[in-house]
């Protein structure tokens, strides 16, 4: 029988992901939880993950009831992290082998928490797989999905497309979070209930500006190290700002499974004096390396795969911060950078970015504009407070819809 939820009751949220953090401070992508943490002011929020190596299977984030399945021995629990499932399949043939197991550790996962938790409503972050478990186990609980980027961009094919027509029209909203995307959905399926829904951005506490003096001659990439971020073009460029500004230094702030490629690539280009590795960082530590660097760079590209960024939560981090930014023109920096809030350049073309990277670095003025620009922009439109509000009501209201 269909559950009445009343206007004035406190609802049930299951959460369905694939990325979520270990631990408190992991440095994994963390904006599912960031966006979890906030839905749980107004609602019960049971999150359902995959388990890894030093997680809990059960603990409670934040105000967030977290459930972790396991899906193989820990030792082999290892689909989903340092750099996402799609890369590490591409890069590893044999963890193939555990995708069924994640499936249906996920799909029973689910059922147990319908019969146990009643969830009103769920919300599932990626089309394919979350969303696919969700439609097929969900019985009539309301779903919305929110699409990121790699289920659209990096699941090509007729096979891919497919599941995505048989996934989409069982849920009630498809949220994504670029208007790039939305137009990649609509052109698959022209009548899905599509909207643009961004994650967020922490501007009134963690990623905010400072009086503290930037390096004048600091470069800073913060992100997983795959191909789709474009790093290998930006090292490609560095010898050509050295020629022009001898001083200028890179600092990458990330980990994955580019990390030996880019490093031959500083070795064979003779970099090693003016590019540091600092690894994996804390979301609690990023806000003084935005705060310091000179310019924020993110050559984001089309990896050979088709994936790219859905949206560049890291780019609106750094302009919250009011550091400048130069990034990569795929189609979902659009939403983020404009001629008043940023650069938008081919990454793939060294001299171009270069040049882009040297006239910021010489533009005391130009830097100081974008800046302000910037941080405005982000406040307007990624604040999570907003996000949070805006996803608050969306799933309010399809519960209700849902259950009337």
């Amino acid at each position: 029988m269909t559950e009445q939820v009343g206007h004035g009751e406190r609802l049930r949220l299951l959460v369905l992901t694939s990325t979520y953090p270990r631990w408190a401070g992991d440095p994994e992508p963390g904006f599912v939880h960031e966006l979890s943490q906030r839905l749980a002011e107004t609602f019960d929020v049971r999150v359902i993950g995959p388990h890894a190596a030093g997680a809990l299977v059960r603990e409670r984030l934040d105000g967030v009831d977290i459930h972790r399945y396991r899906y193989a021995p820990v030792a082999l629990e290892t689909l989903v992290n340092h750099g996402g499932i799609l890369t590490n399949l591409k890069r590893s043939i044999w963890k193939w082998l555990l995708v069924p197991t994640f499936l249906a550790g996920q799909y029973l996962a689910l059922r147990k928490a319908l019969r146990e938790f009643r969830p009103q409503v769920i919300h599932a972050h990626w089309l394919l797989p979350q969303g696919l478990i969700a439609a097929l186990g969900r019985q009539d609980v309301p779903l919305v999905a929110t699409s990121h980027g790699a289920d659209l961009f990096g699941l090509r094919g007729k096979w891919f497309a497919r599941l995505r027509r048989w996934v989409v029209p069982r849920i009630s909203v498809v949220t994504l979070v670029s208007e790039a995307m939305r137009q990649r959905l609509l052109a698959e399926q022209p009548h899905a209930n599509a909207l643009v829904m961004s994650m967020g951005v922490d501007v009134r506490e963690r990623f905010v500006p400072t009086a503290v003096e930037r390096n004048p001659a600091e470069l800073l990439f913060v992100g997983r190290l795959v191909e789709k971020k474009g790093l290998h073009h930006l090292l490609h460029a560095l010898p050509q700002v050295i020629a022009e500004c001898p001083g200028a230094r890179l600092t990458i702030a990330g980990f994955g499974p580019e990390r030996e490629r880019l490093e031959r690539i500083v070795a064979e280009l003779d970099l090693k004096a003016h590019v540091d590795f600092v690894g994996a960082m804390p979301q609690s530590s990023l806000p003084a390396l935005y705060q310091r660097a000179a310019i924020f760079v993110a050559p984001f590209i089309e990896a050979d795969d088709g994936d790219q960024e859905g949206l560049g939560l890291v780019v609106a981090e750094a302009m919250a911060c009011g550091c400048p930014v130069i990034v990569g023109n795929v189609p979902a920096t659009q939403d983020l950078v404009d001629a008043s809030s940023g650069i938008r350049v081919p990454a793939s073309d060294h001299a171009q970015l270069a040049r882009a990277i040297v006239a910021l670095l010489s533009d005391d003025e130009e830097r100081a504009r974008i800046s302000g620009h910037a941080r405005a922009h982000v406040e307007q439109r990624y604040s999570w407070d907003a996000v949070a509000e805006r996803y608050s009501r969306l799933l309010a209201d399809v519960a209700r819809a849902g259950h009337a």
